[in-house]
């Protein structure tokens, strides 16, 4: 009887691999079928639509692609656009959840009094705000930012807000008995305690942040990678659909990297898994 490794550190990037091809191939394979393909797309007319939009030559008539394979590399700009709202709507709404949940965390009178508005707004369905800033700030790209600072915000908010009230108060006494002022407190205590916790919420900020974008492309826009989507639901074109939700995936996993790679250079300080476990 045949043993197949498991995975493992070292064949685990050819399981996943594996794991993606089998993936596809019996999408093609249940594909074959018109009635499934009107509903669920084929990956090879995806991967043309994919080409099309980035590649600015095409190929001519072949046996997968009967038509060809046309190039126009027209998707730049509306990806560029998405792209654009997604990244400031990642640092904007980054920033003001780190700066309004420091402030909370240690102002606990204005906690207090702010508690139950914070959880009314985050309990809020964002998304039926989308109309009121298009109404607001327009079809640009500001209303879409907006609608994904609000999803980013409480992300990074509850995360800063609950990574300083970690601190140890034990750590907290030790720093004001060897005469540690607030400001030092700040730096030294309470920052490098909601570091790890900050950095965990940004890989889930990115996500948010495109899908605040896409929707508000989605609900009314004359640009980006949510209005192609749109355009090609209109139309009951399956494959435009898979081939902008692609890539969008791969462009947040781009992302995600980034923040990944920042978070490690940041927090070279913090012990990996595998030296904690030998510890």
């Amino acid at each position: 009887m045949a043993h197949f490794p498991k995975p493992s550190g070292n064949n685990l990037r050819v399981w996943q691999a594996g794991l993606l091809v089998a993936i596809l191939v019996g999408w093609h394979l249940a594909s074959r079928d018109q009635k499934v393909a009107f509903f669920m797309g084929e990956p090879i007319q995806v991967f043309g639509r994919v080409w099309s939009w980035f590649m600015p030559f095409g190929f001519g008539e072949s046996r997968l692609f009967p038509e060809g394979l046309p190039g126009n590399a027209d998707i730049y700009l509306h990806l560029g656009t998405t792209l654009l709202e997604t990244v400031l709507a990642f640092g904007i709404g980054t920033l003001l959840g780190l700066g309004v949940g420091l402030w909370l965390a240690l102002a606990s009178t204005a906690s207090a009094i702010l508690d139950p508005y914070i959880k009314a707004a985050n309990a809020m369905p964002r998304v039926i705000l989308a109309p009121i800033f298009s109404l607001w700030l327009g079809l640009g790209i500001w209303s879409k930012v907006a609608l994904a600072v609000t999803l980013v915000f409480f992300i990074a908010f509850f995360n800063v807000y609950q990574g300083v009230k970690e601190v140890s108060p034990v750590v907290l006494a030790n720093a004001r008995m060897l005469g540690a002022n607030q400001r030092q407190l700040l730096r030294t205590v309470y920052l490098p305690s909601a570091t790890s916790w900050v950095f965990s919420s940004l890989h889930t900020s990115v996500g948010l942040a495109f899908v605040g974008a896409v929707v508000g492309e989605y609900l009314g826009s004359a640009r980006g990678v949510g209005y192609l989507i749109l355009q090609a639901e209109g139309t009951f074109d399956v494959n435009t659909v898979f081939a902008g939700i692609v890539v969008l995936t791969a462009f947040a996993l781009v992302l995600d990297g980034i923040v990944g790679k920042l978070e490690k250079r940041l927090m070279k300080w913090q012990p990996h898994s595998g030296e904690t476990e030998k510890l």
